[in-house]
């Protein structure tokens, strides 16, 4: 009974250090920290706490949205999905004011705050 309450005091401790340490993803040239599978980690990755890149100037990449504060998953999962959910919710989509090689209006919509889409300079 003592070996099984102790086998399950290690693994809740482990599971508890595990939650309060974050790791994030920063590359060599960056001012950004990302999530594992962002789209720009594809020429160099090195995993750093969150707490770290925060405390270092590195900044959240605003692509692949990982956390900005050290907090249980369930917390992150929460509030990712109302930031989600508000930044829909106020963004209106209008047609890019891009044009093409042809010279004619791009047919495009998007959200970007410049009106452009993504081929013609948008974010």
């Amino acid at each position: 009974m003592k070996k099984t309450l102790l086998l399950f005091a290690f693994i809740l401790n482990v599971t508890i250090s595990h939650l309060s340490a974050q790791t994030v993803y920063i590359t060599d040239t960056g001012e950004k920290y990302h999530r594992s599978d962002c789209r720009y980690l594809s020429h160099s990755k090195h995993a750093v706490e969150l707490k770290n890149a925060i405390e270092n100037g590195y900044e959240a990449c605003k692509i692949c949205k990982p956390p900005q504060s050290i907090s249980s998953s369930k917390n992150k999962t929460e509030t990712q999905t109302k930031e989600s959910t508000s930044e829909n919710n106020n963004a209106t989509t209008v047609q890019c004011s891009g044009t093409t090689k042809a010279g004619n209006r791009c047919k495009r919509m998007t959200k970007s705050a410049n009106g452009l889409c993504y081929q013609h300079g948008g974010s």
